[in-house]
């Protein structure tokens, strides 16, 4: 009796968005997945073509209407499969893949879509790094930059340099969070000697002392005023137009978040990279201790920056992550999704809608073809 083959390797749909932000060239048919990578390679007359279908479903490309080619297709392609597509959650891989295209059709916003690029022809060198390039493209970079694409980007010639600006996602928590517990451990304990006070700078004999119930509460006032200033910035810094003569501006532009949304799906690109988070992140500190007493201020910066890690990771999974269906992080990814593939110019929220709320800048919805 024969052995059994190998059962086929399975692969979530965050799982195969990474490796299409890694530049592979992945397809399905159903839930079987196929990897084109290395026939792209040697076919470049092909890439084109294969590249503008990565990640999708060909299934109606070769099990459509019979024409002379089709069943050779199928069989040529069977020699790049990797395994099947699966969920996030248990269940049959085929129910998801239906799934996966029924959440494509009823809900739009939720399908990234992406320029298709003939890399030869593009406005910039893709085999340089990119930083040294677009500020060059004037009055052409505030649209070509609006155009992402599903390949990762560089950004500097020195491989140090580069390196530092990326990271992995886990980074964030594993620097950061034992920097949150360690600064509210040691400002709680001097909020317990009862020698807080507030406006010791300016009187003394009016000075308020501050116990150390006050202490979840300006932990939790950190964490509304990041939500705040991580809006504020998204919106006026990284959305900024810089001005088409400036060829500075615009390299300012793409290295704070121009490359993230010319290159969305760069997993390495996602999160702020430890060395240059550490200066911005000090500078925050430093205003703060400025502005209040050391306990109080520590302690505002340390709901802070614990609001500023649950940012990076909500900003990641909203990236790669699978949620439920209408559930309150699938809400937040579809108002994502739209922020960067149709409305570049609202939807500045990440980690909450509040503030998109009360400044009128939220996307507004469409009601699907079914309600109407």
């Amino acid at each position: 009796m024969a052995p059994a083959p190998p059962p086929a390797a399975s692969f979530s749909p965050s799982e195969v968005q990474r490796r299409l932000a890694a530049g592979a060239c992945w397809v399905r048919r159903g839930a079987r997945l196929y990897d084109l990578s290395s026939f792209v390679r040697h076919h470049p007359g092909g890439e084109q073509l294969l590249r503008a279908r990565a990640g999708q479903d060909i299934s109606a490309d070769l099990d459509g209407p019979p024409h002379r080619h089709s069943a050779n297709a199928r069989r040529w392609l069977e020699q790049y499969y990797v395994g099947e597509l699966r969920g996030e959650q248990q269940g049959s891989m085929e129910n998801e893949a239906v799934a996966l295209e029924e959440t494509q059709k009823t809900d739009p916003a939720m399908e990234p879509r992406f320029k298709v690029v003939d890399w030869d022809k593009d406005l910039v060198d893709w085999q340089k790094p990119l930083l040294w390039q677009v500020g060059h493209l004037g009055e052409k970079y505030d649209e070509w930059v609006h155009q992402p694409v599903t390949r990762p980007i560089r950004l500097f010639h020195s491989d140090l340099i580069e390196g530092l600006s990326k990271t992995v996602w886990y980074s964030v928590p594993i620097i950061w969070v034992p920097l949150v517990l360690y600064l509210s451990w040691s400002y709680y304990r001097t909020f317990a000697q009862g020698n807080v006070r507030l406006f010791t700078s300016f009187t003394t004999e009016y000075a308020l002392a501050v116990p150390k119930s006050m202490f979840p509460g300006l932990f939790m006032l950190g964490i509304f005023l990041w939500s705040l200033i991580e809006y504020l910035i998204h919106r006026f810094l990284f959305h900024m137009k810089p001005p088409s003569d400036s060829y500075y501006l615009i390299m300012l532009h793409f290295v704070m978040h121009g490359q993230h949304h010319k290159a969305p799906f760069d997993g390495s690109r996602l999160v702020f990279p430890p060395v240059p988070a550490s200066l911005v992140i000090g500078v925050f500190y430093l205003c703060l201790q400025l502005i209040l007493p050391e306990a109080v201020g520590g302690t505002v910066f340390a709901g802070g920056l614990l609001g500023y890690v649950l940012y990076d990771m909500t900003h990641y999974y909203l990236h790669f992550g699978s949620p439920h269906r209408g559930s309150y992080l699938y809400n937040l990814k579809a108002h994502h999704v739209k922020h960067h593939f149709a409305h570049q110019k609202s939807g500045f929220g990440i980690s909450t809608k509040l503030w998109d709320y009360c400044f009128h800048t939220l996307i507004p919805e469409k009601p699907h073809l079914k309600t109407q």
